[in-house]
This record gives C-alpha cells, structure tokens and sequence, in this order.
C-alpha cells in the first residue's frame, strides 16, 4: 500500500476537482445505486415512495399540466416520477447516465404498459428544441454539478422547452448540511456499497466558501490499488438560487420548502423552485 499517496489524499483539492471515476456509472456501484434508489426504508438515493407521489401531483397541479402535455425527467434514475406522470396520462421522456437504472426503467415501463421515451445519455448533452412543456430535475442533482456545467444545463433546458415551459428543480440549503455534517470516518467492508471484494473505505468531508462541500470516498481495495470519487454539493439560500435561476434565463414564479407544496422558511433543508422560461 503506497501510504505517501494517502498522506497526499489529505490535500484540499481545487473546487469541482473530479474523482477518479464516476461512480453511478460503474458496473458494480451502479447496481448497488439501483438497489438504494429502490428501497422505501431510505431516502439515500429517491425520496421514499409516498413524497414521489405527493411530488408528482403537486407540480402536475401547480403547472396545470394536460393530458399529452411533454414531461422531460432529468436524471429520472429508475423512472420512479416519470412512472406516476405517465399515469396521468403525459408524454414523459426520461434522460438518466446510469446504464442499469436506464434497463430498469424501460422493463417497468413495459410491464406497466407504459409508453415512456427513456434515453440513456448525459444531460449535459442534451440537444432537443423546443419539444417539451415542463422540465423536471429532483433531489439536488442540480448542486452537484459545477458552475460551468450548470450554465450548460440551463442552456439546454432552455433551447428543449417549448415557448413558455416550466423548469422545476430542488435544491439544499445550508440547513440540510448542518444536520447531514461533514463525514470524517474509515472502515473494513465486503460485498458493499463500493466493491465486491474486501476493501477500506476513507469518508471525508470538506467545506470551501460560499456553501460548497465536497465528499470524499477513497476506495483502497485489497490488492492496495486506490480509486477516489469525489461528491460535490452546492447549497442556496433563496436569493443565490433566484439570482442563478434568473441571470440564466428563466424568471422565477415561487419558491418552496419542497417539491410537495411546503411553504418555504428559514430552516427549510430544500429549496423547490418553479420557474418559466423567458
């Protein structure tokens, strides 16, 4: 085992520094996603089962959504929200990079006898104009990206809706990282989250300015071989995130504690934000 190497993973990287690897893309790791993203016991990957559902109708609500209205479903994982739009009778395209939630969301469509459009690409890459009435991007994906790529998705968002559609996306407020903390802890696993295999896991949480944390996972496995994921998040008060939503081309109708019609406060964890294209 190389302990200089480590010693050095104890450097504060540079912000929006990536890993060594994406890790909702590996095919182990991805499997071990799908299985968290699945599981009502927890809200580690997917809000549990009844906040979905309570999600899913109130923006249908509160954007007056049709039937054969185009949903677009950014990072729609296994398709739990595109699952409950399409049963209410709406053309849902879902956009996902994972491989195995992509497999997944395609069988339960099909065994639901659900017309879904899913695609497994990269957000980032989105080309679509002007096809769909409303965008969709849940549970913080939105903070993990960097500024650069955020302008991108805002970019493509706004060229995929069609005159007038909405964005609604959530994002966390320096609340929810005061309860969540910093992780800063090891330990010996087998057959879990990471790796198949014996292996150690070092948790480490940073914090630089302006509410930008990053998680760090070093991953030692028992050949000493070393794989670093790097998790960033960027958290928002109402203003930053109004200023971002705005200076990017949409104008900000409201403001929530969450996707599910809580009123935003100052201890709100979440920020939901409804928002129309210019």
């Amino acid at each position: 085992m190389d302990i200089e190497n480590i010693r050095r993973l104890q450097e504060k990287p540079a912000l929006f520094t990536p890993g060594d690897a994406q890790f909702w893309i590996d095919p182990y790791i991805s499997r071990q996603l799908l299985k968290v993203h699945l599981d009502p016991s927890t809200d580690a990957a997917s809000r549990s089962p009844e906040t979905v559902r309570k999600t899913v109708d109130w923006i249908s609500v509160t954007l007056g959504l049709k039937i054969q209205d185009d949903i677009l479903d950014l990072g729609c994982g296994p398709g739990l929200y595109a699952t409950l739009f399409a049963q209410q009778g709406l053309n849902v395209t879902g956009v996902d990079f994972s491989q195995n939630s992509f497999d997944y969301a395609i069988q339960k469509a099909w065994e639901d006898g659900l017309q879904i459009t899913y695609r497994c690409e990269n957000y980032l890459q989105l080309k679509d104009e002007a096809q769909y009435d409303a965008a969709l991007l849940v549970y913080g994906d939105f903070c993990v990206l960097s500024p650069a790529n955020r302008r991108q998705l805002f970019a493509n968002i706004r060229r995929a809706l069609k005159s007038g559609g909405h964005l609604v996306l959530d994002v966390s407020t320096p609340i929810l990282r005061q309860r969540v903390g910093a992780k800063e802890h090891w330990y010996a696993d087998h057959d879990g989250f990471w790796r198949e295999d014996h292996h150690l896991v070092l948790e480490r949480g940073i914090s630089y300015d302006n509410d930008i944390h990053l998680d760090q996972y070093v991953i030692i496995d028992e050949r000493g071989e070393i794989c670093i994921y790097h998790h960033w998040f960027q958290d928002y008060t109402p203003e930053r995130i109004r200023k971002e939503v705005e200076t990017n081309g949409f104008n900000v109708e409201s403001l929530w504690g969450d996707l599910a019609g809580t009123p935003y406060h100052p201890q709100s964890e979440w920020i939901g934000v409804v928002a129309r294209k210019k």
